[in-house]
């Protein structure tokens, strides 16, 4: 079983944003995508979730295209968390939680919404309004109201925007415990070096199109991601992490992908 994309293509207007785009997102693993601004991050998890529908190509949940999928059941098995989530009211962050269970909305939703609750370390937020919540605050509620619906695929857009240090490692801790317990993830992050920490497979992407995918191991090179990012960088001896160091000219850069 795996959330697959198949020759995706999505153009805005007349911009092409995704170009015949085929990969898959495994369950029970954490899949990380990087890319440099305007890479199409964000349209390949929002044609994954099904919020934005490609011109050409098709997505599916163990070969059941999602188009064909009730809403209520699509909304239950895949949360998406956008890049910058607001909340249209000025609710309790309990209140805000609870919308996660709306797809499901049975006897395990006051349970389901203790544990997002506690799994983003916002119990103590749950009786506060979200206008008296700082950005990270709000983040974590908005994660939290996500993971109440218990999704069996968990679509996250940079969800460490704005949270501080400890807060990216417990959500970070947060996404590796989803996958263990058999949910595919799929996150969109800028920093290598939390990427390395997290990421169980790797898509790189350039211009809309996939430029490599793989395992962690064999894609969060050096070699790879200087390509990409265009940028020299070092790795830390011991440590699955790459450090960028200094910016490639047009001279120095290897592409990854034609332009």
């Amino acid at each position: 079983m795996a959330l697959t994309l198949d020759g995706v293509t999505l153009d805005l207007g007349r911009r092409r944003v995704l170009d015949a785009v085929t990969t898959s997102i495994a369950p029970g693993r954490v899949t990380v995508i990087l890319g440099p601004n305007g890479a199409g991050k964000t349209s390949l998890l929002r044609v994954a979730g099904g919020l934005a529908r490609p011109s050409s190509g098709s997505v599916a949940i163990d070969g059941q295209g999602i188009d064909a999928m009730h809403r209520p059941a699509r909304a239950r098995a895949i949360g998406y968390l956008p890049q910058a989530g607001d909340v249209a009211w000025n609710m309790t962050a309990h209140d805000v939680v609870a919308l996660g269970r709306l797809p499901h909305r049975n006897a395990h939703d006051e349970a389901a919404i203790a544990a997002a609750l506690n799994a983003t370390d916002t119990a103590a937020l749950a009786g506060r309004r979200v206008g008296e919540l700082s950005g990270g605050e709000r983040a974590r509620v908005l994660l939290a109201r996500v993971l109440a619906g218990e999704p069996n695929w968990l679509l996250a857009d940079e969800p460490l925007a704005s949270l501080d240090p400890a807060h990216q490692l417990d959500l970070l801790d947060r996404v590796r415990a989803v996958a263990r317990g058999g949910a595919g993830v799929a996150v969109v992050l800028h920093d290598l070096a939390q990427a390395a920490r997290v990421a169980d497979d790797v898509i790189l992407m350039a211009g809309g199109a996939i430029a490599a995918a793989g395992s962690a191991a064999d894609i969060l090179t050096p070699e790879k991601l200087g390509a990409l990012f265009g940028v020299r960088l070092i790795a830390i001896p011991g440590h699955p992490i790459c450090i960028p160091v200094e910016r490639l000219d047009h001279r120095q850069r290897k592409v990854l992908v034609p332009e």
